[in-house]
């Protein structure tokens, strides 16, 4: 008997259901941040310091809750650069992302994200409107590749030292604080990015900003993975558990 039959091989799940993990984690993360935002807003008028602090510790607690929940689906990337990223590492060795689930994954994102947005603002009966917070600065591009850097570093360190135990509390925890210690409040996202130009709220982001903040995230990205290489060489075996090892599937 072919040993194949008796003994099924794994795979991952199907490309239709991890882009839909990913279309709903990324449209609830932007939830999470912008509902988060406009609750603080309404909260704590006038005190921007105390809504940073509210949005900040519900963005950290949902993104944690998230990956726990869709990362055995789809790895919980949430972010078009971390999916980048995960190909370009893994395309030598094909443990990272398929070129032909990227494109899948990254319209998920940008579309999950928008409608992500949509949904906190109809909940918060705002509507949905361009926001005009103009955020494109020096210093917040800046704070912008900064984000993006250490994140890509993290989630590849946590991977290749065999840490994804912790990667979602980790992650949540990296992103709560990089709120506080970039000036860009860590976007760190082009579909979060993206997302967030359709509300003219606290945590919204003006048109005119979003393509070169998606810029500085890309470059971000762009250093967080050479800083990878750099510190640990062989962290291409280990690009499919990023973020979190998607469960295998047995096929019948």
């Amino acid at each position: 008997m072919n040993a194949s039959r008796s003994h099924p091989s794994p795979r991952r799940p199907h490309l239709l259901r991890r882009a839909a993990a990913e279309f709903v984690g990324t449209g609830l993360l932007v939830t999470v941040v912008v509902g988060s935002g406009i609750a603080a807003q309404r909260l704590s008028p006038g005190d921007a310091g105390l809504q940073l602090l509210e949005n900040s510790l519900t963005t950290a607690l949902g993104l944690t809750v998230l990956i726990l929940m869709l990362g055995p689906v789809s790895g919980a990337h949430f972010n078009p650069v971390v999916s980048i990223a995960d190909w370009l590492l893994g395309r030598r060795l094909r443990s990272g992302l398929m070129l032909r689930d990227l494109a899948p994954y990254v319209g998920a994102q940008i579309l999950g994200g928008i409608g992500g947005t949509l949904l906190a603002v109809l909940m918060f009966t705002t509507g949905p409107a361009f926001s005009s917070n103009d955020r494109a600065t020096g210093g917040h591009l800046i704070g912008e590749v900064v984000a993006t850097a250490g994140l890509v570093l993290l989630i590849f360190a946590l991977a290749r030292t065999g840490n994804g135990a912790v990667t979602a509390a980790t992650v949540g925890a990296y992103i709560g604080a990089a709120y506080w210690f970039t000036s860009s409040t860590s976007f760190a996202n082009p579909a979060v990015t993206i997302a967030r130009m359709f509300t003219d709220t606290f945590a919204g982001i003006a048109p005119g900003s979003v393509a070169p903040f998606v810029l500085a995230q890309l470059v971000g990205a762009a250093l967080g993975l050479a800083l990878t290489i750099a510190f640990y060489p062989t962290a291409d075996r280990t690009a499919g558990a990023v973020v979190v090892p998607t469960q295998p599937e047995t096929q019948p």
